[in-house]
């Protein structure tokens, strides 16, 4: 009788080994890691101060030296694209889950992880720079998170003037001489100052980005990441416009967000985030896809 009790027991602890074994090598992974790598070309950017040595340096197809001390942008609208095209939505119109801030000084911003995705494989990513129209406006009630840190202190991606938020926020140097540039773009509004019952949309420089994956990401067994490349040579020198840094007070100077106006920061827009029509991609390419 002992000998079977025995066998009953090695049987039942082998039973549950195999089965532990089992779901080791099947786990359940439903998620994907958005790593977002910012670059000058395929030089990763390290920002600094006026006469900063550490500084990534970039030169502009037109010869321009340039480089950041602060480095932002808003990343919301997330869709990915299944291996037969179908969109699956993430949380679009939820700006505290599906939105965030990609800020260059703060490692842990670099990725954002999106979670319970259905187990498949994806080919394709879209997203958007900004927030889109029916969304951006600051409130702090529906969205307090999101709220909370694009209003932090450090961060400060919000309008002092509008009812919106600040899509990319760039500061740094250009020139050898080290001139200040303040680049900062986002929708507009137009109407009376002071009166939100009067405003209508102005330009709106919120842009849709479509990449599609080296390989596809497959979800569920493994929890892949996406490196995502924001190539920041584009500012000056992008597919749609190639642009010259100056410094003034008349409507062609755009080194300052105070001075230049909604038709000079569109170029900025267009080359960041494409123009919406010949360019779905802008600065954006995937870089890697590890499953």
């Amino acid at each position: 009788m002992k000998y079977y009790k025995n066998l009953l027991l090695f049987a039942i602890l082998t039973f549950t080994l195999l089965s532990c074994s089992s779901n080791d090598d099947n786990p359940v992974a439903n998620e994907i890691t958005l790593h977002f790598h910012n670059t000058f070309k395929d030089t990763g950017i390290v920002l600094g101060n006026a006469t900063s040595a550490e500084a990534t340096t970039n030169k502009s197809a037109a010869g321009q030296l340039h480089h950041f001390s602060e480095l932002k942008y808003a990343i919301s609208n997330i869709r990915l694209i299944g291996k037969n095209g179908e969109e699956f939505p993430y949380h679009i119109n939820d700006l505290d889950r599906g939105a965030t801030v990609i800020d260059q000084s703060k490692s842990e911003s670099l990725d954002f992880v999106l979670t319970n995705i259905p187990s498949g494989e994806y080919s394709g990513i879209k997203f958007g720079l900004g927030i889109k129209q029916e969304l951006n406006t600051l409130d702090e009630l529906r969205f307090p998170n999101f709220y909370a840190t694009a209003g932090a202190n450090d961060t400060e991606m919000m309008w002092e003037w509008g009812s919106g938020y600040r899509f990319v926020k760039l500061e740094g140097f250009y020139d050898t001489d080290h001139k200040q540039m303040s680049i900062h773009t986002g929708s507009t509004v137009t109407g009376t100052k002071g009166d939100e019952e009067s405003y209508t949309q102005g330009v709106d420089a919120y842009r849709d980005i479509s990449l599609n994956l080296p390989v596809n990401a497959t979800v569920g067994k493994n929890a892949p990441t996406i490196t995502i490349k924001a190539d920041f040579d584009k500012l000056l020198s992008g597919k749609t416009n190639t642009i010259i840094l100056s410094t003034g007070d008349s409507a062609e100077d755009n080194a300052t967000p105070n001075i230049h106006t909604a038709e000079a920061m569109l170029k900025f827009v267009d080359n960041l985030g494409g123009n919406g029509t010949s360019d779905l991609s802008g600065m954006f390419s995937v870089e890697e896809v590890i499953n």
